[in-house]
């Protein structure tokens, strides 16, 4: 217990030896600096989740997610020690929220970072769900866009394929009729298009032509159809429009599977809203109650600092900080007066040094004035 205690206090940010000395201010540290520590650990978490569908499909995606997890849990660790360490307990309380308002400000957007990720895990089933709706929806638009280029495009060749499926038809039924009427003039029976005699006679003779003329027509039709659309189902794989067909169910899964952040991002805030474009309620409410715990979870170590009373502890770190501060300027006043006594020294080295020169000079001035 003493090493996790210790442990708390460093998150905390709390100057140790000092704090050792006050037993009534050792929980409320405690407190706060497990606030910092568990925010860190989900801060990691969403990092390396988020990290981890960045680089989905890779064979170092757990690599990356646990690298950028941990570096990214330790710069929230190391963000939110600071901003609780460096809220000062000495001013009035305005004074402490104005200090602390910047502080506050970061850690409401870093509570915003760090929970959405965690809602994209929270709401997976329900992204898999609006992805794969997505996703075939996108599918149909494909093929819409692709069927409506290609029925533009050959509007001519399907309109007189048409014409040749509709003369085929009109053909077929002529001919039947033609056969019938070619049996009912050979057996003699009588109608209003048979003469009633029995036999192959000239009557029976030129219906057989005219059905004869009508089944080569048939021919010549039927071929060009099937030319006809030989040629469309070509322009077709052409198009892409054979090859283009609507996802299944496996494919959807494991498009949903290897959906990237961006699309799983989109999806979350898609599940907000109705298909026919009204807000849910009740999924809106579920996302921003999870991301408004997560923005006070960060802002908790501030709001713990600033609400609670001054102690003995920041009573002890202030004069603490006032005496390094004293030390501090001793220590700056000694090294000038140090630097000053040098600099003296130095300048009266430097007087005596010309003094002596310029004796020196007269001395010879004088003795080669005498020699002359």
């Amino acid at each position: 217990m003493r090493k996790i205690t210790r442990f708390f206090w460093f998150c905390s940010g709390a100057h140790i030896d000092t704090l050792k000395k006050y037993p009534l201010e050792h929980n409320k540290y405690v407190g706060i600096g497990a606030t910092i520590f568990f925010t860190a650990l989900f801060a990691c978490l969403a990092g390396g989740y988020a990290m981890y569908f960045v680089f989905s499909g890779s064979a170092l995606a757990v690599v990356f997610a646990v690298l950028f997890g941990l570096i990214w849990g330790l710069a929230i660790f190391n963000m939110d020690r600071y901003i609780v360490s460096s809220i000062n307990k000495q001013g009035t309380t305005n004074q402490q929220i104005l200090q602390a308002s910047p502080r506050i400000l970061l850690a409401i957007m870093i509570g915003i970072v760090i929970s959405r990720p965690l809602e994209l895990k929270i709401f997976d089933k329900e992204i898999r769900e609006k992805l794969k709706t997505a996703y075939l929806k996108g599918q149909n638009r494909k093929i819409d866009t692709l069927q409506k280029t290609y029925t533009q495009k050959y509007t001519m060749e399907m309109t007189k394929n048409n014409d040749l499926k509709r003369e085929k038809d009109s053909l077929e039924r002529d001919i039947n009729r033609s056969r019938v009427q070619l049996n009912e003039e050979v057996f003699g029976s009588k109608t209003d298009q048979t003469s009633g005699l029995a036999g192959y006679g000239t009557y029976a003779k030129q219906k057989e032509i005219i059905l004869q003329e009508k089944e080569a027509r048939l021919k010549t039709v039927t071929d060009d159809i099937g030319k006809m659309d030989q040629y469309l189902a070509q322009r077709k794989d052409f198009e892409g429009l054979n090859n283009t067909r609507l996802f299944t169910n496996e494919q959807l899964d494991s498009l949903a599977n290897i959906a990237g952040f961006a699309d799983r991002n989109w999806a979350l805030g898609q599940l907000a809203f109705r298909q026919d474009g009204t807000k849910d309620l009740d999924t809106y409410l579920a996302q921003s109650f999870i991301g408004y715990l997560f923005i006070l979870f960060e802002c908790l170590p501030v709001f713990v600092k600033l609400m609670s009373p001054k102690g003995p502890y920041d009573v002890a770190l202030a004069r603490l900080s006032e005496a390094e501060i004293h030390f501090a300027d001793r220590d700056k006043d000694r090294e000038m007066s140090l630097t000053d006594q040098v600099f003296d020294h130095q300048l009266d080295t430097d007087v005596v040094k010309r003094k002596k020169i310029i004796t020196a000079q007269s001395d010879y001035d004088f003795e080669r004035h005498s020699y002359e």
